[in-house]
């Protein structure tokens, strides 16, 4: 049973953990993801404008040679026309697989590959092209790549063409060889304007791309920061929250230990460390010590009942707080039994201030069911001034004056200064409870 009490907590702990810890993962994923789609894009715009360049400088080629052919009529510069021909002739077949639906990709990597591109970044254009063709930049760019295609084609016309009149022998009429070499140069020039408003497009849409993906990119790593520095204020409040909490349970579990839950009084442990504590400073002041217990209270506990009996100590302990100096303590020692310790107080100021709680309680008057009882004590007052004297002594002192008043009659103080009966303050004779109807 223990060790399955054990997993489950280790569970609990787990899940907990794999809670705080899952914003952070997810932000971290997703910028790893950005992160990876933004070098996946900005490297298929990087193999587009390589393959721009292989694209254009071929075709300037084909022209080129083609032209060389015409006044030469070398078999060789045929051979290296069709060669650098073939190279927009394979990108123009690549793009018209990724136009078809369905997307040939079998197709459009073999004409990537005639194009030149490196295998590497063949998989790229295909994702970019397949993926972000009707974005406006690539869209444009297409455009301007699909424009050469009468272009290509009359230049594979012009050569077969030119081709077949070699073969025959020189061409000796200069207006035909003036006329070919002409529309070799249109076709060269109409080829750069395409070519470079291509690579125009695309240097344009790399840059945008780039400031997008770097805001987008920031942007995540603001919210992860963000995310962060909530995470982190949630869990330094919530310990807050914790250590308030516990600080607050540990005043209450003190109080708890050092108050009696009734009457919201120091309970007989506080009241001794405190009287333990008085003891050893009495060279400042001789420490007065009063001891209360009330008379004939079970009376009230019998006839009204124990609820009536806790409403009274609660009363009493009112009156009892009434007119104290800020370092004098009230404790109820259990019961109807409670003690006033008085430091820095002379057994004659001592007796005066119980005589007062007397009169007090004797004018006190507690109703219960229509029921009025009067309230007594017997009191028992001390006075310390010896540092030898201990903890035992002085509550013993204390107490045998207390008994004593209780033995003369009840309702009247009893002062004990180390000799008995040094002070008695007689009360006029009265019951202790009187039941009114």
């Amino acid at each position: 049973m223990f060790r399955r009490a054990a997993r489950a907590v280790k569970g609990r702990s787990f899940l907990h953990v794999i809670k705080l810890v899952s914003p952070f993962v997810t932000v971290v994923l997703l910028q790893a993801t950005i992160a990876g789609f933004s070098l996946e894009v900005m490297s298929s715009v990087r193999a587009y404008v390589a393959g721009e360049a292989m694209w254009s400088r071929s075709q300037k080629n084909a022209v080129y040679f083609l032209n060389r052919y015409l006044h030469s009529g070398e078999s060789s510069q045929f051979a290296q026309y069709q060669t650098s021909l073939a190279v927009p002739i394979g990108d123009e077949f690549a793009r018209w697989a990724l136009e078809r639906d369905p997307v040939d990709i079998e197709s459009a990597r073999i004409g990537f590959l005639q194009g030149g591109n490196h295998p590497d970044d063949v998989p790229g254009l295909i994702w970019l092209f397949r993926h972000f063709n009707r974005v406006s930049f690539l869209q444009e760019a297409i455009r301007e790549w699909a424009a050469t295609d009468p272009m290509l084609l009359e230049l594979s016309v012009f050569g077969e063409v030119i081709r077949s009149e070699l073969e025959k022998g020189p061409v000796q009429d200069r207006d035909r060889l003036q006329f070919l070499s002409s529309r070799l140069s249109e076709l060269n020039a109409q080829f750069t304007v395409h070519a470079k408003r291509f690579s125009t497009v695309l240097s344009e849409g790399s840059r945008a791309i780039k400031v997008t993906l770097t805001c987008i990119n920031i942007v995540t790593a603001a919210t992860l920061i963000l995310l962060l520095i909530w995470h982190t204020r949630r869990l330094v409040l919530q310990r807050q929250a914790f250590e308030d909490a516990l600080h607050a349970e540990k005043e209450r579990l003190a109080w708890q230990a050092s108050h009696d839950w009734l009457t919201g009084l120091s309970n007989r442990r506080a009241f001794e460390a405190r009287l333990e504590r008085e003891l050893e400073d009495v060279a400042a002041g001789p420490l007065g010590l009063i001891l209360l217990d009330l008379d004939q209270f079970k009376s009230v506990n019998d006839t009204s009942g124990h609820l009536a009996g806790d409403r009274l100590l609660c009363q009493v302990s009112r009156l009892l707080q009434q007119d104290r100096r800020p370092h004098d303590l009230v404790a109820r020692l259990g019961g109807d039994e409670f003690g006033l310790i008085l430091p820095q107080c002379p057994l004659s100021k001592a007796a005066d201030i119980a005589e007062r709680l007397r009169r007090s309680l004797e004018l006190f008057s507690f109703a219960w069911d229509e029921r009025c009882f009067t309230v007594t004590a017997s009191i028992g007052v001390t006075c310390i001034a010896d540092r030898d004297i201990t903890l035992e002594d002085a509550m013993r002192r204390a107490d045998a004056a207390c008994y004593r008043a209780k033995e003369k009659g009840r309702n009247r103080v009893q002062a004990e200064g180390g000799r008995p009966d040094v002070v008695v303050v007689p009360a006029r004779p009265r019951e202790a409870v009187v039941a009114r109807g």
